[in-house]
């Protein structure tokens, strides 16, 4: 199976949040990529969440003067991940601002999410739990990707 892993950050938690950052990273392949998203191209985005800011380190002013549009992030997602099944450690929020993200473009995604714990027998998830809540995340979405597939990569040499 391609293992491939993904991740967002977001203006928040709550039900008005939107996507801010993506990024995806290829386990076998190594290619990867990541952008941000300027919520100013989608009208409604304006929810923002100082504490959210705070774990992430991205601001406004940042998403404006970085950010690709909502269209151009669900073009590129779609291009890339077309066919696939990428993994993501946070399906529920990540489902949804991915959902937030096509609908506001009317655009249906061109792959399927899974959570990563769909992947793993009772073992691996135990497993699984323990390393992931030593890790020490950035919230950075490429990082965090990354670490998802080291964290994949160290279960399946523990598994051999």
């Amino acid at each position: 199976m391609e293992l491939i892993c993904i991740d967002l950050e977001a203006s928040g938690l709550g039900p008005e949040s939107y996507p801010i950052e993506v990024a995806w990273v290829n386990a076998e392949s190594g290619d990867q990529d990541s952008f941000l998203i300027d919520p100013g191209t989608v009208q409604g985005w304006e929810f923002w969440d100082d504490f959210a800011e705070e774990m992430h380190g991205i601001d406004r002013a940042q998403l404006a003067a970085e950010g690709v549009s909502a269209a151009a992030a669900c073009r590129r997602l779609n291009q890339a991940l077309a066919g696939t099944t990428p993994v993501c450690d946070a399906y529920d929020f990540d489902f949804f601002w991915l959902s937030r993200l096509f609908e506001s473009q009317g655009v249906a995604m061109a792959f399927r999410l899974r959570g990563a714990q769909s992947l793993l027998t009772p073992e691996q998830l135990s497993r699984y739990e323990q390393l992931s809540s030593a890790q020490s995340r950035s919230h950075r979405a490429l990082d965090d990707a990354l670490d998802l597939v080291r964290l994949f990569k160290q279960l399946r040499t523990e598994r051999a």
